[in-house]
């Protein structure tokens, strides 16, 4: 039996009519950047998210970078951030000239260990980067507080792997903040055929700040008062997110309930004291379901040599990533996150997967493990 880490094949062949029939649309319309399109998907996910406005742009990355650049950073800025994300969260902070601030995760859920971020504020911090990592909501409240404790301090929130997801009060991740910057990379859960991205906001002014932004600073058309990116977001893309939106609160529920099933797996297989399961919370969408477990890279080759997909996320910390060596940490900084960079193997959660298969990977971690 194989189980690869992601199947998109299998979601393409669901849907598939419908993603034709919207890909000749826009190609009969021969209208291929921004556009209707584009501005119905905007207003589609804006209600899904339960956003006031949102931006489509170019991806997920550039989704942080516009966001960034609408608070006007100045060199030596600070914003702080997780060590333990996809690089583009703190990659996008030092495009804009600013300094990325780390702050140690928590254990049980990957994100910022929110109580301890208001004592990293100095007089240069300008803003708050948390991460809903793996489609798991962080904790916000304590960020939110932290932020208001000073003048100038902007929360923008990276939910790229987020899009849906609920923290314990209810509230969509990404509408907490000033900004939330979502991504449409392949493998999330509502993903585009390439890139994509969006920024959404409850501020009109950000908003139009963000379009601005993304056609390189240019309102009316070659007057540029500011200098933007081009980060337009493609109606072929567009369209094809329209199609998958739809059904994108039932493939959330699937990944629960494959959540579900995995915890029941391994609890029957007598794993609870080898493996580590993820805390789950009813808000989760699960971009990701990561184990926690000793002798992980081992472990990962057994399930791979049975064509059992897995990936870890992320194997260095970005605090020590050689690009950032000049923010002078070492190891030993932040031990949480570099002991989730040893430990930590995302296993296949994504809607199609079958309960056999899923057995099937319980069953082989077993084996590994003798019990």
């Amino acid at each position: 039996m194989k189980v690869p880490l992601l199947d998109l094949k299998a979601q393409y062949a669901a849907i598939r009519g419908e993603v034709r029939e919207a890909i000749d649309r826009v190609c009969d319309s021969q209208h291929f950047i921004l556009g209707p399109e584009v501005s119905a998907f905007e207003e589609e996910v804006a209600g899904f998210c339960g956003a006031k406005y949102a931006v489509g742009v170019s991806s997920g990355t550039d989704a942080l970078l516009a966001a960034l650049m609408v608070e006007n950073l100045r060199p030596g800025d600070e914003i702080i951030t997780s060590p333990y994300s996809f690089f583009a969260t703190a990659g996008a902070i030092a495009r804009v000239g600013a300094r990325p601030v780390f702050v140690d995760i928590e254990p049980d859920t990957f994100n910022i260990a929110a109580p301890r971020v208001a004592e990293r504020i100095t007089a240069r911090t300008r803003g708050i980067l948390p991460v809903h990592l793996f489609g798991r909501a962080s904790d916000l409240d304590p960020i939110l507080a932290a932020a208001s404790s000073r003048s100038g301090i902007t929360v923008i929130e990276d939910a790229a792997q987020a899009i849906g997801t609920r923290d314990r009060k209810g509230r969509s991740a990404g509408t907490l903040g000033r900004m939330g910057c979502f991504s449409f990379f392949p493998s999330k859960n509502l993903g585009a055929f390439g890139d994509g991205g969006l920024v959404t906001t409850g501020d009109p002014e950000v908003a139009e700040a963000l379009r601005v932004i993304r056609v390189h600073g240019s309102k009316p058309k070659y007057h540029h008062r500011v200098v933007g990116g081009n980060f337009r977001l493609d109606a072929l893309q567009a369209a094809v997110l329209r199609v998958k939106l739809k059904r994108l609160s039932a493939w959330s529920e699937a990944r629960r309930a494959n959540a579900a099933r995995y915890r029941l797996l391994f609890e029957q297989a007598g794993l609870a004291s080898r493996v580590r399961l993820p805390a789950d919370e009813p808000g989760h969408i699960y971009n990701q379901f990561v184990v926690r477990v000793p002798d992980r890279d081992r472990l990962q080759k057994a399930l791979a040599d049975q064509e059992i997909g897995s990936e870890v996320y992320y194997p260095v910390p970005l605090h020590l990533q050689p690009c950032f060596s000049g923010l002078g940490h070492r190891k030993g900084d932040f031990p949480v996150a570099e002991a989730a960079a040893v430990d930590s193997l995302a296993l296949p959660i994504y809607p199609e997967l079958t309960e056999s298969q899923q057995s099937f990977v319980v069953e082989k971690i077993r084996a590994f493990f003798g019990t």
